[in-house]
């Protein structure tokens, strides 16, 4: 199938490492054009490299994406480069403090707010003009299955999920008949760097392998994955390609969940 993303170009925030890394390589290998986003240079370096030796096109453009200044440079190194944005993933993201609520400060909601949803605000404001002046636009926003099933550990993490996914239907009924479609991937239990290495800490604590603890915290936290298993990154890029296509153009305003079965309801 031909998604005619070629030529296309993509922003993906958080880019260089985990899903934001898997999504970026295989827009380059649908022909678009990729800016690659994080905060190290040395991991945008090795992403970019990746594709550019794979035959694809991509620059690195590192920055914070809670700040205002650095998300503008961005947007304004893809134009500079190409001209336009026709896609922004909004991918950048954490987890952070991995706790229960009584012992979440103000300061870690906060701060988890700031870069799990403002990140998102912040990169969409500065594409916007450019969506808006071609009448063509996609913006995917990287949610999560907690965003629609919470847990009972991490509510700051989960809030910011549930606030991605009303923002992106906000933004689907203000912009769609400018052409600019803004959809969600929620992906469940998927095993990035970032996951396995909590993981492993979690594991250590108890004297345990890494399986052993993938097993347990399935059975324990994800026990209506159907397929039993963690997810991988590049599991989660074929959502977010589909998205961006041509394909997709009637869907807006759309949760599209990669989460192997695990959320209950319809």
């Amino acid at each position: 199938m031909d998604l005619k993303l070629k030529g296309k170009v993509v922003i993906v925030s958080g880019g260089s490492k985990g899903i934001g890394r898997a999504v970026s390589e295989a827009f380059a290998r649908e022909g678009a054009r990729v800016v690659v986003n994080a905060r190290s240079e040395r991991e945008i370096s090795e992403t970019v490299n990746a594709i550019r030796g794979a035959g694809g096109e991509a620059i690195g453009v590192a920055g914070d994406v809670t700040k205002v200044g650095d998300v503008q440079r961005v947007v304004d190194e893809a134009v500079k480069k190409w001209g336009t944005v026709h896609v922004l993933v909004n991918n950048a993201g954490g987890v952070g403090a991995f706790a229960a609520f009584e012992d979440l400060s103000d300061e870690d909601w906060a701060q988890l707010f700031d870069f799990n949803v403002l990140s998102a605000v912040r990169f969409t404001r500065a594409v916007l003009p450019f969506m808006k002046k071609q009448k063509w636009g996609r913006i995917i926003q990287m949610s999560s299955e907690s965003g629609t099933q919470p847990d009972a550990f991490m509510p700051h993490y989960n809030a910011t999920k549930s606030a991605m996914n009303s923002l992106t239907k906000s933004l689907s009924k203000a912009y769609a008949l400018d052409g600019i479609l803004v959809n969600t991937v929620s992906p469940a239990f998927i095993m990035t760097p970032l996951v396995a290495d909590m993981l492993t800490k979690m594991g250590n604590a108890k004297g345990q392998t890494l399986d052993e603890t993938v097993k347990e915290f399935l059975e324990k936290n994800r026990p209506h994955i159907e397929l039993k298993r963690p997810g991988t990154s590049e599991e989660v890029t074929g959502a977010v390609l589909f998205l961006a296509s041509e394909e997709a153009s009637f869907i807006t305003g759309s949760n599209l969940r990669v989460d192997g079965g695990s959320v209950a309801s319809l």
